[in-house]
């Protein structure tokens, strides 16, 4: 979404898969920001798009070879801030007259510590709290000469020149990764980037909810929208948010396509129809997914026909609304990022998303897609500026193509059925302890196995489950729900006891990376 209201930040994006992680962090500032891919950023986008300040991105790319990826040189002469972070740093020294060699012992992967050396940069005010500060490293080259006028400011181990800058033409520049998790104090230098850029910090989810609705309109004119709507917090978001801006040019299609958690359509329906007058059609279709779905086995090509036959009912539904031209989704940002590079950038696909890679490109219907710029956490403060109940606004994600990618191989409607009572114990249990809202998200994978077990005197041969549970900012990166011994204990035996057709209980403690939440 172009913003042509407020000052601009742009993120010119050189594919590091954390790119989206530096605009996340903007934003929790309040000021608006863009992602380009460096291909896309010209002196004429430059020129149109007229940013208030630069950031530079990491990538896989190394400066060193052949046609690695650059910036427009005019990048360096709009006078305004430049931060250039980890390929960012590297790529700024070695357009500016620096130099960049290969690793030869100097690569650094991980936690790492930068001392300061020099304490008259205003960027690093409050940045370091001890003599050391930790940092996040993922470098194999290395920075071996800064460029004229720059200066260093900080140390680690392996990079010398792990923060440098000019300060007479405000360009800044770190070897780390400030925007993730794991530097913990990141947050401060951005402050103190945008503020040295005289950002004001007025870009709020009350602003974007205006800007939304005026786009929307602008977009849609007097056309008919239907609205993909899951019940889950994306899509609710989006229908709200368009129907405010269209009102009855909106229809909205909820498709049970019986991969639902229990009783989950009931709820929805009754939801929408009762509580927020949105007109609803309730496309009960399971047996046309639950057909196609039969013997597949491999998730990709699970997600494939479920995104499919998503855009093909939606199609079918759409032909009986009169005007209906335009399709909404509850596409968000993280979505678009896993699935494709952002604007055809060249960070590395990991999976595909119901929404965005199962698209034909000729589907008769144009997308509105008013999240897609937005992360998990910021649609829940727009769903709380559009009234939304907080109740509903604190449910954990459920993916679009519901219980398929948590059953992994082969879906059966014997494997659904164990699955969904398994889902409702372990999220009953996890509600009894007041735990709900301390966790991103939460559910059981049922697994491929079946395993021996002993049940009274006999003898038994069912599935097993995983369980999962992740803490998490944005979905883009997670950590395991520390559960006690004892909640996992008490939880595995009310599942056992209560679900026919499990025997066994694990839990997953893998993080993402490397992981992914989902299972599949």
């Amino acid at each position: 979404m172009t913003n042509q209201i407020h000052a601009r930040l742009l993120i010119i994006d050189f594919g590091s898969q954390v790119t989206q992680l530096i605009a996340r962090r903007l934003r929790e500032l309040n000021v608006y920001c863009e992602i380009h891919p460096y291909q896309n950023v010209t002196e004429a986008f430059l020129k149109d798009f007229a940013p208030k300040a630069v950031i530079l991105s990491g990538g896989p790319a190394s400066v060193i070879d052949e046609g690695s990826p650059r910036p427009p040189k005019a990048v360096f002469t709009l006078g305004v801030p430049v931060l250039g972070i980890c390929y960012g740093q590297q790529v700024m020294m070695q357009m500016l007259g620096g130099m960049v060699e290969r690793g030869h012992g100097t690569a650094e992967f991980g936690r790492a510590y930068v001392t300061q050396t020099d304490a008259r940069l205003d960027l690093l005010n409050g940045w370091f709290l001890e003599d050391k500060e930790q940092v996040w490293m993922s470098h194999g080259d290395h920075v071996s000469a800064i460029a004229p006028g720059f200066e260093v400011y900080g140390t680690s181990p392996n990079a010398p020149f792990a923060i440098t800058a000019d300060t007479a033409r405000n360009f800044f520049a770190v070897q780390f990764h400030p925007e993730v998790h794991h530097t913990p104090n990141g947050k401060t230098l951005y402050e103190n980037f945008v503020r040295l850029a005289g950002f004001s910090g007025d870009w709020t989810m009350g602003a974007y909810r205006e800007e939304a609705i005026r786009k929307i309109r602008e977009q849609v004119g007097d056309d008919h929208v239907i609205c993909a709507l899951s019940g889950g917090v994306d899509s609710s978001v989006a229908a709200v948010l368009i129907h405010e801006a269209i009102g009855d040019q909106l229809t909205c299609v909820f498709v049970d396509h019986g991969l639902l958690r229990h009783n989950e359509a009931e709820e929805v329906v009754t939801m929408f129809r009762d509580h927020y007058n949105l007109p609803l059609i309730h496309a009960n279709e399971s047996e046309l997914f639950l057909g196609e779905l039969d013997g597949v086995s491999d998730p990709e090509t699970k997600r494939k026909i479920i995104g499919g036959l998503f855009i093909d009912v939606f199609q079918k539904y759409a032909a009986e609304i009169e005007g209906a031209k335009f399709l909404a989704q509850g596409t968000l940002y993280p979505d678009v990022i896993e699935s494709v590079s952002f604007s055809g950038g060249p960070s590395v696909t990991i999976k595909s998303h119901h929404n965005v890679g199962g698209l034909p490109e000729k589907m008769g219907l144009k997308l509105v897609e008013p999240l897609r710029e937005l992360f998990k956490d910021e649609v829940r403060a727009l769903g709380h500026e559009l009234g939304l109940p907080a109740s509903f606004i604190g449910r954990h994600p459920f993916p679009g193509p519901g219980l398929a990618i948590r059953c992994p191989g082969e879906i059966t409607l014997p494997k659904l059925e164990i699955l969904r009572q398994a889902d409702a114990v372990y999220i009953d249990q996890i509600r009894r302890h007041a735990l709900y809202d301390e966790i991103w998200q939460a559910f059981v994978a049922i697994l491929p196995v079946r395993t021996v077990g002993v049940m009274g005197d006999g003898r038994t041969y069912d599935y097993a489950c995983a369980l999962r549970a992740v803490t998490s900012v944005d979905g883009m990166t997670a950590d395991y729900y520390p559960f006690s011994h004892e909640f996992l204990g008490e939880t595995a035996t009310r599942i056992i006891n209560e679900v026919e057709g499990i025997n066994r209980v694990t839990y997953d403690i893998t993080s993402k990376p490397p992981g992914t939440i989902e299972w599949e």
